[in-house]
């Protein structure tokens, strides 16, 4: 992704296995842009569970899934996807 600044190349020249707490640590401070702003790995990475990484492709899918609602262009924009439990949703529409 064309967002990603340097973290795909970061990601992909660390040391694996590796441990969240080891990312955050080397990159923590690399900011990469997200469509409505700017993140650290650290903060991305900050977000989830302590885990082990094997590959650089795991640690690039956590990245991509722990990314803030800033990476997110238009909240609400597909009916498809389901409301999140702990937020509410736009009401439904019968066409």
């Amino acid at each position: 992704m064309r967002f990603m600044n340097g973290a795909d190349e970061r990601l992909g020249a660390h040391s694996y296995p590796t441990t969240t707490a080891d990312i955050i640590e080397a990159h923590g401070d690399l900011e990469i842009e997200v469509p409505n702003g700017t993140e650290t790995l650290g903060d991305v990475f900050g977000r989830v569970d302590e885990s082990t990484f094997e590959t650089a492709e795991e640690a690039r899918l956590m990245l991509y899934s722990a990314l803030g609602d800033d990476a997110i262009g238009r909240k609400f924009y597909s009916d498809r996807d389901p409301t999140r439990v702990d937020e509410d949703g736009p009401e439904p529409v019968s066409l």
